[in-house]
């Protein structure tokens, strides 16, 4: 019964940490590669008016954010894990996969940056955290 609750809190974390890092990057994103002129980034109104001002460089942050924050989640979850660890880690990717989809509906960018984003930031992040991961536990042992 003590794996169980320490593989839910664990879950918890994962999505809490990962989420934190993405928005972290996301936040920060803006003074790394201002926003284009005219483009309100404030809201997701102003933010999908202006999409069309946004160059490639401007989908770079947000592209990390999802990337890093998958990392970190899968990572997390990897690590702390009672048994299953790369199976922990790809259900984070699953989470915050649902996320990206939902974003690209949401706020709909251009078709390159949304294949890009769903298929390279999410699975692929998630398995190498979770190899990561597992390498580091194996070796720590």
């Amino acid at each position: 019964m003590g794996s169980i609750i320490n593989n839910i809190l664990v879950v918890l974390a994962a999505c809490f940490l990962g989420s934190l890092v993405n928005m972290g990057i996301i936040m920060v994103g803006g003074s790394i590669i201002p926003p284009p002129d005219g483009a309100d980034i404030t809201n997701m109104e102003g933010l999908r008016a202006s999409m069309h001002l946004f160059g490639p460089r401007h989908f770079l942050m947000p592209f990390v954010a999802h990337a890093i924050g998958t990392f970190t989640g899968a990572f997390v979850a990897a690590k702390f894990a009672t048994g299953h660890q790369m199976k922990f880690a790809m259900g984070i990717s699953a989470f915050f996969l649902a996320g990206g989809i939902a974003n690209v509906y949401m706020l709909p960018g251009p078709l390159w940056f949304s294949i890009v984003d769903l298929s390279l930031a999410y699975i692929p992040m998630a398995y190498f955290a979770g190899k990561l991961a597992i390498k580091k536990t194996d070796t720590s042992n």
